[in-house]
């Protein structure tokens, strides 16, 4: 890496990886950004407007390319943003060139349907044993118009190598992202994927008007859900109690930016699953990680009685009114972590 400044790669015209795009390119990086067509990034070239950051112009020193070869050439990082469910796909097209770049850092938040993998360890199976290729993760409360507009934010960035950590975190951070290092890359990993279903039930409850103390109670629960199913899985506790954790299960279900909490709130008045996907026009990766946390769950012999009842409201066998009373109407429990 030369001096201060690197090249960057992101993969994925997502709002979080344009997003972060912006801010390596502020931050006096060389930036280039993948899409998956020659029409989006002829597109995306022209307009410099994504259509769900549209206040926010892109720079024109960010290339937008359809190539992966040129956007990964010579790059130092590359940051790995897609939605989970179309991770696999998006992998056909990158994951050579991906090889190649010494710190790939994903910022995919979800599990995959079927296998309940996480996305580095996908990621990782199709860039293979180069040696000069490590996989990591970065997560945190992070909502992208919030960080585009350069309000501050922070994250952490988990490599199984603290000081490929420190490598990821001296590119990463700016002046308005501040970033942390770790080596637990499945804490912060799950953190980052499973608060997503938590915060369908969260929304449910704004929706359904039942106030701030069930919405803490519910917050409460669902944190000690997710850290139970982390530390089964081998992550270290505290890390759920930081920006993986806590932090990102915080904003996600207390922010109308967050698109699994709007989830809830229409869920709870009573709008399927697929018309409210279409009316947002956006993923919500909550939706489909639940069925993979729970057969995640499954596996080790955990408990998840929130993923639960959140499956069975998405999948339209329960009304949200009814899984609500459900869950609280569960035998009494000696309260732990």
């Amino acid at each position: 890496m030369p001096g201060d400044t690197a090249k960057v790669g992101v993969i994925g015209t997502t709002t979080w990886g344009l997003t972060l795009a912006m801010l390596m390119s502020k931050r006096g990086h060389e930036v280039s950004v993948w899409a998956r067509s020659e029409e989006e990034a002829e597109r995306l070239g022209r307009t410099r407007v994504h259509p769900h950051l549209e206040d926010i112009q892109i720079p024109d020193e960010i290339s937008i390319d359809a190539s992966p070869e040129r956007v990964l050439d010579g790059a130092d990082l590359a940051l790995v943003v897609v939605p989970s469910r179309s991770l696999q796909e998006n992998l056909n097209s990158v994951a050579s060139d991906l090889a190649n770049v010494p710190l790939v850092v994903s910022a995919t938040k979800g599990l995959e349907e079927g296998t309940a993998r996480r996305p580095c360890e996908i990621i990782t199976s199709r860039t293979g044993d180069n040696a000069n290729c490590s996989v990591g993760v970065l997560s945190g409360p992070n909502l992208a118009p919030e960080v585009a507009s350069g309000k501050p934010s922070s994250a952490t960035v988990a490599f199984e190598s603290l000081e490929q950590a420190n490598q990821a975190q001296q590119i990463l951070s700016t002046q308005s992202f501040r970033v942390y290092a770790s080596d637990d890359v499945v804490g912060v990993e799950l953190g980052g994927g499973l608060k997503n279903i938590i915060a369908i039930g969260a929304g449910v409850i704004d929706g359904l008007k039942l106030g701030d103390n069930a919405k803490a109670a519910f917050i409460s629960r669902g944190l000690a859900e997710i850290t139970r199913l982390g530390v089964a899985m081998g992550a270290r506790p505290e890390t759920f109690a930081g920006l993986s954790g806590l932090g990102d299960l915080f904003a996600t279900c207390v922010s109308p930016l967050s698109r699994n909490r709007q989830v809830g709130e229409r869920l709870a008045l009573g709008q399927s699953v697929p018309d409210i996907l279409a009316a947002m026009g956006q993923v919500a990766e909550g939706v489909h990680t639940t069925s993979a946390a729970l057969e995640m769950a499954r596996r080790v012999g955990v408990e998840m009685p929130i993923a639960a009842a959140t499956a069975q409201v998405l999948s339209g066998e329960v009304d949200a009114q009814t899984a609500i009373a459900q869950l609280m109407s569960r035998a009494p429990q000696v309260e732990s972590p």
